[in-house]
């Protein structure tokens, strides 16, 4: 696996780079340490970052480093398209959602428009031995592209939760009022249509070979996930992004913005 680490030299670029000689040491990948400047009259400074930054990687950890002139979003997008990295590492400090979506931060606009997933790190980097998983179950391409994509990673964790969360008032028509009550299991053993959802996301993630486990909580989506990752204790949160086409490419959507924003843990954005 390549992955490639945005770093500034920041507390919060150190964050990932932690999490990314985790990520590597656990999927023997390689890393590639990139820091974008704006001139070249920046970049004695620049490397100086990138020496300090090396020695918190082990010797056994494959590494190069790259410096790239220009905006730092579409350097790092430039970087992926040219070099296939499979992952992107980018720290970040957690924040409520107070300034205007059309700011498009650098974290959004490298989301957005990257192919691969992108790995928010923030928060205390631990082990990855409990991810949460958030899926609806009716669009079965995140965790497609999480399994194709990630499975290396995925296959070291102790534990695997699938979460969908029912909301009321997006209910689909049919739905009875207790299943807005249930629990997974109870929704499976009932062959309800959510619990075939369940049903088929922990069929698709049985490939992976981990202990899995279904959960539904019921309520406002982002409230909800980011409920249940504080009381689930995750070492790392898995979400969907859509992309969007022409000038929304730039944006994402509310949920996925809202949940980047307020999460307090590493954040794997698919």
């Amino acid at each position: 696996m390549h992955i490639l680490i945005a770093t500034d030299g920041s507390p919060e670029s150190d964050l990932a780079v932690r999490l990314g000689e985790a990520v590597a040491t656990i999927t023997n990948g390689s890393l590639t340490l990139l820091i974008v400047i704006k001139h070249e009259t920046e970049r004695t400074q620049a490397e100086s970052i990138l020496i300090r930054t090396k020695t918190l990687i082990p010797e056994h950890v494959s590494l190069q480093t790259k410096i790239r002139v220009g905006q730092t979003a579409e350097e790092i997008v430039r970087e992926v398209a040219a070099n296939n990295h499979h992952l992107v590492i980018i720290g970040e400090e957690s924040q409520r959602w107070l300034t205007s979506r059309l700011l498009a931060p650098t974290v959004e606009r490298v989301i957005s428009q990257l192919p691969c997933p992108v790995l928010v790190a923030r928060g205390e980097i631990r082990p990855l031995r409990r991810v949460l998983v958030c899926e609806s179950g009716r669009d079965p391409s995140l965790l497609n592209r999480l399994i194709n994509q990630l499975s290396p990673l995925l296959r070291k964790v102790d534990k695997l939760t699938a979460l969908h969360v029912m909301s009321q008032m997006a209910a689909a028509p049919g739905v009875r009022g207790w299943e807005l009550r249930a629990s997974a299991n109870e929704l499976m053993e009932k062959h309800t249509v959510e619990g075939s959802f369940l049903e088929s996301d922990l069929a698709r993630l049985a490939k992976l070979n981990v202990d899995l486990e279904a959960k539904v909580r019921h309520g406002l989506v982002v409230r909800e996930i980011l409920d249940e990752m504080q009381s689930g204790d995750y070492d790392l949160v898995v979400i969907g992004a859509h992309q969007g086409k022409g000038w929304e490419r730039f944006l994402l959507d509310d949920l996925a913005h809202e949940i980047i924003s307020q999460a307090d843990r590493p954040l794997l954005v698919v």
